[in-house]
Order: C-alpha cells, then structure tokens, then sequence
C-alpha cells in the first residue's frame, strides 16, 4: 500500500478518535462563557452596558468590567444594573431578648470603639464609582428628577402616579417646636479617614467616636437646618453598642418617646453608612462631584407593606421620599442613587414622613459623608425654611 495513503488514514483515525471529541469537549465546556462575553461585546457595542473606570491615577487609568457571571445581567441596562446588588440588605435585627435594650449617650460610650490611630494596611482595594441612571423593569423616572428602583409587587405606572402626589404633612419652618427628627439606628458606622483607594482590613468600620461615626453627618445636617431656621432634634443616642441586635428595638422606642414628647415632628430620617463591596472584597466608594468637591452619594430607603407588616399609610412616606428625591436631584444633580422601595420596615410606621437614608458606603471618606450630611441639610432648609 502507499505510504502516503497509510499516512492520511492515520491521520484521520487520531482526528476521528481524539481531535475532534477534544475539541468538541472543549467547546461545549466554554459555551456559555464564549456566549456572555460575545453578549458583553454586544452590550458595549450598542452603549447598553458601562464599564466603570477605576482613576486613582489619571496617567494609567483603566477600564475593568464585571466578573464573567455578572456579564448576562449586565447588558439589561445602559448604566449596568449589577452594582445595584452588591449592598448587603439592611438588616432589622430583632432583640434576642424580649427587653428592649436601652440606648446610651454617644458622651459615655466616645472611647469604647475608638478610631484607629492610624491604618498602615494595604490589603484591601477602594474604587469610586458613580452611579447614574438606570433602565430596566424595575426603574422609572421622577418627573421632578432622580428614579425610583421598585422591587415590590406593584406596578410601576400605580407608583408612577403616586410619586407626583403631595406628601402628607406641613411643616411650620417659623414654628420654635421641633418639627424634623435625625436620628442613626446604627450610629457607630464609619467611615475611611481620607480619599484613598485601598482599606486596610483591620478596620471593622465601626466606631463610637461621635465625630468620625454617622453622628458627625447628622450634626452637618442639623447644621443646615439651624442656618434655615427649621426646628429640630437630633437623637444622638447610640443604639447599637455594646450590641446590633435589637437596634431597631432600641430606636423604636427613643423615637416614640421623642414623638410623644414632641407631638409637633413630621419628619423622622434615620441617617444609616451603606457598605457595598464586591466577591473579592473590593469596596466601593459611590461619589458625585458636586460644587467642585466629592460627596458620597446616598440612597433613600422607603418601606412598602405586604399586608404583614403594620405599615397601613406607607404610601404616604413613599410620596415625601420621591420628593425629597427630586429636590435632592435638583439641588445638587448626580448625589443620589435611586429611591429603594421594597418589603421593609425600619420603623417606618411611626410618621408619614418615615425614611432612612443611607449616606455613602465603608470605602468613602468621612469628608465625603459629611458634606453630604450638608447638602441634604441644605435641601431639607429650602424644603421647609419659613420666611
């Protein structure tokens, strides 16, 4: 027989028996990843997915994108919806116990959690990142500005309608009588001490030092409110230490009792630190760019009832939330990310004008934080500043 001939057919044997199932083993192995990158690439070829650029250092700025099981959800919205899920959810711990615990003067707790010193770590990365507007079912815009993400059973037209209505109070912004209440379930979360782009993983985030903890961002909007002449009380009570659960428990009752004192307050704003961080740990620091300085951007919370949840008029505090969001948004354009609403509670039954905020994340500075603290105190003056 001709060598050559025995040649090919050998060649065709170890095709058949080996090549062709390897390669064909292979591919079905990469499918669905050759599939979600050739999706990206799509994605980013039609402007329906935004990389976020990482430029601590401006000369070698780079461009990073989701992790490959990130890249099918990201397509879905032209400002990629993925990093909207990286905030843990805002737990509402309930009290191991069936007493209440009782809260503690931020003066007799200062030193209990102190702020580190100093951090000489380097074993974690901060990356700003701005969060802008978002398209998907869950989205809609306010015709005032800023968005509402709704994660409830309702529809987005009904909530669309309410959004436009009025809230339900009136504040008196001559009145001498207390009339805003800011208040922290979690007062001891914190903050980074400068703007950098790495943590050091000692850190717990956490501390009793009123001025470098959620009370120093409250005491910027009370600021505010003081220059507008709009009465109000700050609670500054620490009711998560020496222990977080039953922080609610603990506020619950300081913010009942400060209304049955105060029968005059409409408005209570629970001023809460988010922390949004990857699976390999990297932290973001959510910033807008806001009369030439950095302010960390914020997230207002409002609670819908499912029917279990006690909450009969929480449509009401979703209509001063999606006013607040517009005012915020036209005051000061990019500080917010959209309205949350969802099957929560915080407390939100006690007034009308219920909401919690969430300032920032762990990987912005407590400078970013507080001058965000300013500029909502700013907005809720011109909301509410009397004559």
């Amino acid at each position: 027989m001709d060598i050559k001939k025995v040649c090919l057919r050998c060649v065709a044997v170890i095709t058949a028996a080996f090549v062709m199932p390897t390669g064909i083993w292979l591919y079905a192995k990469s499918a669905s990843r050759f599939g979600r990158v050739a999706a990206a690439a799509a994605g980013v070829a039609m402007g329906e997915y935004k990389p976020y650029f990482s430029a601590a250092d401006d000369s070698k700025a780079t461009v990073q994108t989701a992790n490959s099981s990130k890249l099918e959800a990201a397509v879905v919205s032209k400002h990629s919806i993925w990093d909207m899920d990286m905030a843990p959810q805002e737990k509402q711990t309930p009290s191991v116990s069936s007493e209440v615990p009782s809260p503690l003067p931020a003066q007799d707790v200062t030193d209990k959690i102190p702020y580190p010193a100093s951090m000489e770590g380097n074993d974690g990365v901060i990356e700003k990142y701005t969060y802008g507007r978002y398209d998907g079912e869950q989205y809609f815009d306010l015709d005032g500005g800023g968005q509402v993400r709704n994660c409830t059973e309702l529809s987005n037209d009904e909530l669309y309608e309410e959004s436009s209505k009025p809230y339900d109070f009136h504040i008196d912004g001559n009145s001498s009588e207390p009339q805003i209440l800011i208040y922290h379930t979690h007062a001891t979360e914190s903050f980074e001490p400068s703007d950098k782009d790495h943590y050091d993983s000692s850190f717990s985030c956490k501390t009793t030092d009123p001025e470098m903890n959620m009370l120093s961002v409250g005491d910027k909007i009370c600021e505010q409110l003081d220059k507008a002449g709009v009465a109000y009380i700050h609670d500054t009570l620490v009711h998560d230490y020496p222990s977080y659960d039953g922080s609610y428990d603990s506020s619950r009752m300081a913010v009942k009792q400060i209304l049955e004192e105060y029968p005059s307050i409409k408005v209570c704003l629970d001023v809460h630190r988010d922390g949004i961080e990857r699976e390999d740990g990297t932290r973001l620091a959510p910033v807008a760019e806001i009369g030439g300085r950095e302010a960390a951007q914020l997230m207002i919370i409002s609670g819908c009832d499912d029917g279990t949840m006690g909450m009969p008029d929480y449509m009401k505090n979703f209509h001063f939330a999606c006013a607040l969001q517009s005012a915020l948004e036209s005051d000061w354009q990019g500080l917010t990310r959209p309205v949350l609403f969802d099957y929560r509670h915080y407390n939100q039954d006690l007034t009308t004008g219920s909401l919690l905020i969430e300032v920032g994340s762990h990987g912005n500075s407590i400078t970013q934080a507080q001058y965000t603290g300013e500029l909502i105190g700013k907005t809720l003056g011109e909301m509410f500043g009397g004559e």
